[in-house]
């Protein structure tokens, strides 16, 4: 009789258990006002699971009996979290949830603390987000030309004519140095570039991250702080920090597919790219791979100087007898291709996290980007028969320099928590190769022997992090609203090499003219690495830091940091800041901060030595770079490198009332000592030195400048809601002033030669050289599947500074004007339009068209005749606003499934 009761009561505690061990669903709808948001981010707070909306603003999770916290966001709307529990009454909840408009002022960043996210209006620093519709709704493929046209601050453009520059674009923030700005992937420190900018463009002197290694179809959005931040991420830190989340999502499938030609008929850019993310309640991966093909640009003006002899006569007749511009595989009498080289990328991201127990997981990201370019150098003249042979190129040649650049990165963690504490240990592997191929050239010195392909060399970087982190809320102290705590350590190994190039690529061969005069030995447009330019250096670099957020009051916050780093090979640093916030209700939020910052010398400033030909005034001359290690800069009294310093000020508010209306302003000041340059070229005057070595002249990396730069950004949005729809307004404005504060360092071998050691050009590549003003007016406009989009971005003025122009007396004749003048030249300012529209036309498929620069405008051209090198370059190579493409315009299929 007992069996028979507790059979019903056993079988019901059997099928409580059964119903309570299935998996739920939690599904729904997101829309605004006007209809359903397919796009929108829904994710669980605090697990791996995440999706996006479809085309009709559905969603689904499958989840596990519990408690949980939804939060789904949006771009230029209001983020929104609601507490869900799924159990056996409700196995399978059923969501309505509906946005308002908003801006990214109101999204959490990670950046800039090691506690919970912040807003920006709850920052006490000047904090941006870009968001991943903006970047694929930007009309641009590679990351570095997205920020370019979305964030006011930040400056990137292709260099050319300028060997290795050519491949990887020089980047800024507030018209710093493109070494002045530290890189994150998902919060861990992105390495640079191997290549150090040599010649005379933006970032001479200096190292970049190469960005456009990062497929844009792996990121989630772009978190950038515009404040020196040295004492909390370390070196590089100056000018500010881009830090790149990448994507977590699990459940979905996207395919980006677009096609950019040019109205020049050139500079054609395809790209594919790829998303996808499976994954459960206990962990999830996240794959991106993306190509991208760019053809090159040129934008060359005719040649209008001499062939063959110097006699312009006999010249004439040589060009027609033998049929020259027909040679040269240019069009009509271009005789170079200046504008952009041409490349190609192909790399894979991944993401992911796997539960350890039940407050822990390991993580991981890391990928691949490999790049193949191709750029031409100087046209080489059968008239230049020291550095032609004539056997070979009768009519002379154009040297191609191909470059094969892989990045490749890894990261491996675990976090958790433990007793409140929040604990993070972390590696991060990462390198760069760059490698140099010469081809249709030769070796003049060689004579017929010479081949006409090379392999020149390269150079490899790469860098081993490793973090551990803790972090803790401790609540209530001292009277106080709350204290939070974090403190961590990092141990950095680096590593640069220098690999020679073949001997024919490099050797003097001993061939000589008729007169007995010698030939240039190397292959012509990039001469190799030689075996005495090999080395292979390291350092390490251990730090410890600790960060306090004192949450004095609930809308009072006063932020503090340190960071004492050592480096094996010049010392030590402190770095310190303080930032504060105040909010004055929930409309009104006040800033400031100062604070330290630092960059140590990169390895590349420190070893980088090679033999290269400049073009100076239209002349040839072998340079060398010399190191800190050579015994040519001790000659010169050149001093061992030293870290450059920085002490930075910002204050500035953001105001937020109601109506979907925002508006953010920041003033800044930044002091930076013993800037490191790549000095002039030390030449005349200087031969006793440089005969002994073989070159025409030499440069030296030297801490020669100290500089002051003060700006303000600016950035207000407005959120209209009409009966058909949202209007979307934003004006973005950055004003940025760099200038010398001090003389040129001079050491005392040189005391008397500032002029040549950091000219005036050197100086105006700091201080004009990059656009002191940008603003950017974008107008968006949403209704039901459609969405418009234009964007207008304002470049201010760049000027050019010749060398030796300070003296009238060196002025030359402008055969333009038939007048003896300056070559000095300020470019105006323009403007420059973008429009996108967008439609849905299904659940799993959006379609683009749009245009970029779709008014065709360029750079001013050069007004002096001796900036042009008989002609050919039309657009200056030395300062740039934003390129020389021109107008293209673009398809875009992107499928979600």
């Amino acid at each position: 009789m007992k069996a028979i009761l507790l059979l019903p009561l056993t079988i019901m505690i059997i099928s409580l258990n059964s119903a309570w061990a299935q998996n739920g669903t939690i599904s729904g709808v997101v829309s605004d006002e006007f209809g359903e948001l397919s796009g929108a981010k829904v994710e669980l707070v605090g697990t791996n699971q995440s999706t996006y909306c479809d085309i009709n603003g559905s969603f689904q999770l499958e989840v596990k009996p519990g408690l949980y916290t939804l939060k789904v966001s949006y771009l230029m709307y209001k983020s929104h979290e609601l507490g869900v529990r799924v159990d056996f009454n409700n196995l399978n909840p059923e969501l309505q949830i509906i946005l308002v408009p908003g801006s990214t002022v109101d999204e959490d960043v990670e950046l800039g603390s090691r506690f919970a996210p912040k807003s920006q209006i709850e920052s006490p620093v000047a904090l941006e987000l870009v968001s991943s519709e903006e970047i694929i709704n930007s009309g641009y493929l590679s990351l570095s030309e997205v920020l370019m046209y979305l964030v006011p601050s930040f400056n990137s453009n292709r260099q050319t004519i300028a060997d290795g520059t050519d491949h990887i674009a020089p980047s800024t923030v507030r018209g710093l140095g493109s070494d002045q700005f530290l890189v994150l992937i998902d919060g861990k420190r992105r390495h640079s570039s191997s290549l150090v900018n040599v010649n005379g463009t933006i970032g001479r002197g200096s190292v970049s991250t190469d960005l456009d290694a990062i497929p844009i179809t792996a990121i989630d959005h772009i978190e950038i702080m515009r404040d020196g931040a040295g004492a909390q991420y370390g070196s590089d830190a100056i000018a500010g920090v881009i830090n790149i989340i990448l994507k977590d999502h699990t459940t979905s499938f996207s395919l980006l597919t677009a096609y950019q030609p040019t109205i020049a008929g050139d500079g054609d850019e395809l790209a594919v790219g790829v998303n996808y993310g499976v994954g459960s309640g206990s962990g999830y991966l996240n794959f991106s791979a993306e190509f991208r093909n760019r053809e090159s640009i040129n934008r060359a003006g005719e040649y209008t100087g001499t062939v063959y002899t110097s006699d312009t006569v006999q010249d004439q007749q040589l060009i027609q007898q033998n049929d020259f511009y027909n040679q040269t595989d240019f069009e009509g009498k271009r005789t170079m291709e200046v504008g952009g080289a041409s490349t190609f990328d192909g790399g894979v991201f991944l993401n992911g996290a796997i539960d350890a127990g039940d407050k822990a997981e390991v993580y991981m990201n890391g990928g691949f980007n490999y790049r193949q370019g191709m750029a031409h150098a100087f046209y080489r003249f059968p008239k230049e028969e020291d550095k032609v042979v004539l056997e070979l190129h009768p009519d002379g040649f154009s040297p191609e320099i191909h470059t094969d650049i892989l990045d490749r990165s890894i990261t491996f963690g675990l976090r958790g928590k433990n007793q409140g504490w929040l604990i993070d240990l972390s590696t991060t592997l990462g390198d760069n190769s760059f490698d140099y191929s010469v081809r249709n050239s030769n070796n003049a010195s060689m004579g017929i022997a010479s081949p006409t392909d090379f392999y020149a060399g390269g150079f490899v970087y790469g860098q081993n992090i490793t973090n551990l982190d803790f972090s803790k809320s401790l609540g209530s102290v001292l009277g106080l609203e709350r204290i939070d705590l974090a403190f961590g350590s990092e141990f950095r190994v680096e590593n640069y090499s220098i690999v020679a190039g073949d001997a024919e690529s490099w050797i003097d061969g001993g061939d000589t003219l008729v007169d007995g005069t010698a030939r240039v030995a190397g292959s012509q447009g990039f001469i190799g690495f030689q075996p005495e330019n090999e080395l292979d250096k390291r350092r390490t670099n251990a730090a410890v830091y600790g960060d306090i957020d004192w949450h004095i009051l609930e809308d009072l916050l006063l932020e503090t940091a340190i960071r004492y780093e050592n480096y094996s090979d010049f010392g030590s640093n402190v770095n310190w800041k303080v930032a504060s916030r105040y909010k004055i209700g929930d409309m009104l939020s006040i800033r400031g901060a100062v604070g330290t910052s630092f960059r140590a010398p990169s390895l590349q400033q420190r070893y980088f030595n090679n033999i290269s030909t400049q073009f100076i005034n239209d002349e040839a001359f072998q340079v060398g770079t010399f190191n800190n290690e050579s015994a040519a800069a001790n000659q010169f009294g050149i001093e061992r490198l030293k870290a450059e310093t920085s002490t930075n000020t910002s204050v500035g508010f953001t105001l937020k009332p109601k109506g979907g209306f925002t508006f953010n302003a920041d003033g800044y000041y930044m002091k930076i000592k013993d800037r490191i340059v790549l000095s002039g070229l030390f030449s005349t005057g200087f031969e006793s030195l440089l005969n002994p070595i073989n070159v025409g002249a030499a440069q030296f990396f030297t801490n020669a400048a100290n500089t002051e730069t003060a700006g303000v950004d600016v950035s207000t949005s407005y959120n209209i809601v009409i009966k058909s729809g949202i209007i979307r307004i934003s004006l973005k404005y950055n004003h940025s002033v760099t200038s010398m504060s001090d003389s040129v360092n001079v050491s005392g071998v040189l005391q008397g030669n500032a002029e040549t050691l950091f000219n005036r050009e050197e100086v105006s590549r700091l201080e004009v050289a990059q656009p002191r003003n940008k603003a950017i007016l974008l107008m968006d406009y949403s209704m039901k599947k459609w969405n418009f989009s234009l964007r207008n971005t304002y470049f201010g003025s760049v000027t050019y500074i010749h060398p030796d122009d300070g003296d009238p007396q060196n002025w030359v004749l402008n055969e333009y004007t038939g007048k003896v003048e300056s070559r000095d030249q300020t470019f105006k300012p323009k403007v420059l339009t973008d429009v996108n529209v967008n439609f849905r036309v299904n659940k799993n498929l959006n379609l683009s068209v749009g245009g970029t620069n779709i008014f065709n405008i360029y750079p001013d051209k050069h007004t002096h005749s001796a900036n042009t090198n008989d002609g050919s370059i039309q657009y200056s190579r030395r300062v740039q606003q934003f390129g020389v493409r021109g107008a293209a315009f673009y398809v875009r299929m992107r499928m979600n499934l």
